[in-house]
C-alpha cells in the first residue's frame, strides 16, 4: 500500500481544486455566454411564439403561467408561487449575493389584426381582443434563456457563488403587479435587481441605459363637469357643461406650459371627451380624463393640485360643479423609475462587454410610465432599453399599436444580456462582501437617489 498522504498535501491538493473552481468559474465570459444564447436562438423563437398565442389581463395571466412554469420545470429550476395570484420567482444557484431578473407578463386589450405579423407567421393571439403588443412575451422568453444558460452553467459547476432569482411579475400594464409581488416578499433576500424593455424606436441590438431617472412617473384622471341639461334651442334655461368642460380643458394645458420650468419635464394629456347623445340635447354632465406624467414625484404632485384647484374653480366660472378622481383602484400611481447610478453603469459595461462599446448608449429619458418602479424604490435597481428597430423585419411601429412587431433576432442577445449581468454581478459582490452589503457600499437605492434630486423619500401620497 501506498503511503497516506500528509495534511500538508491535502491542503495543497484542496488549493488547487479551489484554483481550479475559480478558473471554471472565471471561464464563464460574456463572448461564451453570447456564444450560447445564439446556439439557442431557434428555442428563443419558438417560445417567443408560444407565448404570443396567450395574452391575457393582468392577474389572470394562467395560461403564460403555466406554460413558464412548465419550462422551468423542463429544466429543473426551482421556483416559488404565488406571488400577486400569478407571478414567479424561479431561483438557480444558493447563498449570497442574490441578484434579480425581472420580466413582465401581461397583454394587453388591443386586437391583433389578421394581416400581422403573428397571423402570417402562425402565432397570432389566441385570446380575441387580446396581445402582446409591448413586448411582454418577448422579455419572458428573454429571461427564460438566461435561466437556461445560467441552469446549465450552475450544473456544470460554472457559475459563481450566489443566487439568481428571476421575476416573473404580473400585471404591470396597469395593476402596479410588481408593488404586490414586494409587498408579498418576492424579492426581500434579493441586493439588486436589473429589467429590461425593448424599444422600437431605438436601432436593433443596442442597450440604452442611464443613472437617475429613466421613465416617468404616471397618475390616471377621470373629471366630471356637472351642469343641467336641456333643449339645446334654449341655453339660457340651462346650465351647459360642454361648454364648461371644454374651457376647463384649455386651461388645464397651462399647467405645464405657464406653470412649470420649461427645463422640467411633464405631460399632461387629455384623451377622452364623453358627453351628450343626441345633436339638440345639452347634457347634464360631461366626463374627460387623461393622464399626467413627469420625471419627479415632486413634479407630478404638483400637476396633481393645480387639476384639483382649478376644476371646480373652472366649472364655477360657468355655473357647474366639477370633481376629480384619480382612478387609484383602477390605476394605481406609478412613482418614476430611478435608476441606481452604480446598477446602470453595470448594466451598461455588461452591454459594451457583450455587443461593442458603440452599442452601449446612455439612453433619454422617457415619458411613459413603468412599475419596475416599485423595485428601485425597494433595492439598487437598472432598467434598460433593449433596441428593436429594423426595417427589413417590419419592426417599426409604436408600442401599445395593433402592428406592434418584434424582430426577433435580439432574443438571443437579450438573454445574454440577461445571464452576464447576473453572472458578473454574482462574481464581483461575492469578492466585495457577499451581497446587499457590498451592493450598498457601491449603491444606493433609487429612493435615495431621488431625495438628492429634492425629493422627498417615497411614501404613498397621503392625498391620493
Amino acid at each position: 500500500m501506498g503511503a497516506k498522504p500528509t495534511v500538508a498535501a491535502l491542503a495543497l491538493l484542496a488549493a488547487l481544486a479551489a484554483v481550479s473552481a475559480v478558473q471554471a468559474k472565471e471561464a464563464l465570459t460574456p463572448s461564451l455566454l453570447l456564444s450560447r444564447a445564439q446556439a439557442i436562438q431557434n428555442w428563443l423563437v419558438e417560445t417567443r411564439r408560444t407565448l404570443h398565442k396567450l395574452p391575457e389581463p393582468g392577474f389572470q395571466e394562467f395560461k403564460t403561467h403555466s406554460a413558464i412554469r412548465r419550462i422551468l420545470e423542463s429544466y429543473n429550476i426551482p421556483y416559488k408561487f404565488p406571488y400577486g395570484k400569478t407571478g414567479i420567482v424561479a431561483f438557480i444557484g444558493e447563498g449570497k449575493p442574490v441578484v434579480g431578473l425581472r420580466t413582465d407578463m401581461d397583454g394587453l386589450p388591443i386586437h391583433e389584426p389578421d394581416a400581422g405579423a403573428g397571423a402570417a407567421g402562425g402565432f397570432k393571439s389566441e385570446n380575441e381582443g387580446w396581445m402582446h403588443a409591448c413586448g411582454h412575451d418577448a422579455h419572458m422568453t428573454m429571461a427564460l434563456g438566461a435561466a437556461k444558460l445560467l441552469k446549465e452553467a450552475h450544473d456544470a459547476g460554472e457559475l459563481p457563488p450566489g443566487t439568481v432569482n428571476i421575476v416573473f411579475q404580473p400585471a404591470e400594464e396597469g395593476g402596479a403587479g410588481g408593488d404586490v409581488m414586494i409587498q408579498e416578499g418576492a424579492v426581500d433576500d434579493t441586493d439588486a435587481i436589473f429589467g429590461m424593455h425593448v424599444m422600437p424606436h431605438l436601432p436593433s441590438g443596442t442597450v440604452h441605459s442611464r443613472a437617475g431617472t429613466i421613465m416617468a412617473g404616471a397618475l390616471s384622471f377621470r373629471v366630471v363637469v356637472q351642469g343641467r341639461g336641456g333643449h339645446a334651442a334654449m341655453p339660457h334655461l340651462n346650465v351647459d357643461p360642454v361648454v364648461a368642460a371644454a374651457g376647463l380643458m384649455s386651461a388645464l394645458q397651462t399647467v405645464v406650459s405657464r406653470e412649470t420650468s420649461p427645463l422640467g419635464s411633464g405631460v399632461l394629456s387629455i384623451t377622452m371627451l364623453r358627453a351628450g347623445d343626441a345633436y339638440n340635447v345639452i347634457p347634464d354632465e360631461v366626463m374627460f380624463g387623461g393622464t399626467i406624467r413627469g420625471l419627479t414625484h415632486e413634479h407630478l404632485m404638483f400637476m396633481k393640485r393645480r387639476i384639483e384647484e382649478m376644476a371646480p374653480a373652472i366649472a364655477a366660472g360657468y355655473s357647474c360643479n366639477a370633481t376629480v378622481d384619480w382612478r387609484l383602484e383602477e390605476q394605481p400611481y406609478y412613482p418614476p423609475t430611478v435608476n441606481d447610478e452604480s446598477m446602470a453603469a453595470f448594466a451598461l459595461k455588461t452591454a459594451a462587454k457583450l455587443f461593442g462599446p458603440e452599442a452601449s448608449q446612455i439612453a433619454e429619458p422617457l415619458m411613459t410610465g413603468e412599475d419596475f418602479a416599485f423595485f428601485c424604490r425597494k433595492i439598487p435597481c437598472a432598467l434598460s432599453f433593449l433596441g428593436i428597430r429594423n426595417e427589413t423585419a417590419g419592426s417599426v411601429h409604436a408600442l401599445h399599436s395593433p402592428k406592434f412587431t418584434l424582430d426577433e433576432s435580439v432574443l438571443h442577445k437579450g438573454a445574454a444580456m440577461h445571464a452576464t449581468t447576473a453572472v458578473d454581478f454574482l462574481r464581483a459582490f461575492a469578492v466585495e462582501g457577499q451581497g446587499q452589503e457590498a451592493a450598498k457600499a457601491k449603491a444606493k437605492p433609487a429612493a435615495a437617489a431621488a431625495d438628492d434630486e429634492g425629493d422627498d423619500e417615497y411614501e404613498e401620497p397621503k392625498d391620493l
